[in-house]
């Protein structure tokens, strides 16, 4: 016996009805293995970050200098971020990607499989506090203000154990003058494992020349090897620069805070009148790295009212293939480079352009 017509409507109505039920509670549910990068937030390098203090939300300046005269400054530099969106549901990593504002990626190369989310933040917290500590020094030599290079820690099974400690400032190494810890690193690889290398130092004051045995690096023994953290640090006992950035992680701020301590402790004002944004990692050196979601803080700079970006020239070539219309994409490589192209533009002469 056949079923009637109406059963058959009640059914199949029924059956869509439990299948629309059930795309729902996946499409809304179930986590794909994605995360969604976008535009982050901008924060004025030359302003001031709301920060939690003992559960009081407070103000304070993103970069403060202390202890020596500062310049006025007003404006805009403001260092850039990429959003990352975890845990997200089937339909908004559709709607994220459909939006064309942000892009998917793989979770694993954000949130590596073998470290917790926990273990990346704070891989990234460091990264700002080593990017901090780089931005002083880079600024600081730029300015021909004093920088030291000390010894950090000493490897406990290291070749330097009874001869270097921690705190010693490096003048010189096998004869060669060493001012920062990338100069002293190409010195000692190039130093056959058994030689005696003279080290001369700082010790508490007291100046003073002591010798040590060179060992072969682990996984090059051709390589030379001290077993020493060197760091790079401002060496002026009155100069004290702090910054305060809020939860932002990661390198790529570099750059623009070491441009904020430039402008503090410089005449005239980078700026200019313009509204400045960019990014880029910082060397002590000055030398000027990529990041990554280039495209993404470009369009987050202009969202906030940027008209000039600072683009690591390894940067250039994927920021021009999105570059949002009305924002000048300029082309950094050094810091020395990037106070130049400042000036060039508020003086209306040419910049290096992406």
């Amino acid at each position: 016996m056949s079923s009637s017509p109406r059963f058959r409507r009640i059914a199949t109505a029924a059956v869509t009805t439990v299948i629309l039920l059930a795309l729902l509670v996946l499409g809304t549910q179930v986590q794909v293995p994605y995360a969604a990068l976008g535009p982050g937030p901008t924060l004025n390098t030359l302003g001031t970050a709301k920060v939690d203090d003992d559960g009081k939300i407070v103000e304070r300046k993103v970069v403060q200098i202390d202890g020596e005269p500062t310049d006025p400054t007003t404006g805009n530099l403001n260092l850039t971020t990429v959003s990352v969106s975890d845990g997200i549901s089937l339909f908004r990593a559709l709607g994220m990607w459909l939006s064309g504002t942000y892009a998917l990626t793989p979770r694993d190369q954000v949130y590596p499989p073998d470290r917790t989310t926990e273990q990346v933040q704070q891989e990234n917290a460091d990264q700002m506090t080593g990017s901090e500590e780089n931005a002083t020094v880079a600024a600081l030599r730029y300015l021909d203000r004093p920088t030291a290079l000390r010894i950090a820690s000493v490897g406990p099974d290291g070749p330097a154990v009874d001869v270097l400690r921690a705190g010693d400032e490096v003048v010189k190494i096998g004869g060669v003058a060493v001012e920062t810890s990338a100069q002293l690193r190409k010195v000692v690889a190039e130093k056959s494992p058994g030689t005696e290398l003279p080290v001369e130092i700082v010790r508490q004051g007291t100046p003073q020349t002591v010798t040590v045995t060179v060992g072969a690096r682990p996984g090059n023994q051709k390589s030379g090897y001290l077993g020493v953290v060197p760091e790079d640090v401002n060496a002026d006992p009155d100069l004290d620069v702090t910054y305060t950035v809020g939860d932002i992680g990661g390198p790529s701020a570099g750059l623009m805070l070491s441009l904020a301590v430039i402008d503090q402790l410089s005449p005239g004002e980078l700026t200019h009148g313009k509204f400045i944004a960019g990014t880029g990692t910082i060397s002590v050196d000055g030398e000027v790295g990529p990041i990554g979601g280039i495209t993404h803080k470009t369009r987050a700079a202009r969202d906030a009212g940027a008209t000039v970006f600072l683009v690591p020239a390894r940067n250039c070539a994927e920021a021009v293939s999105d570059s949002p219309e009305g924002l000048q994409l300029v082309k950094v490589e050094t810091l020395g480079g990037a106070v130049d192209a400042l000036g060039a533009i508020g003086e209306g002469r040419p910049a290096p352009t992406c």
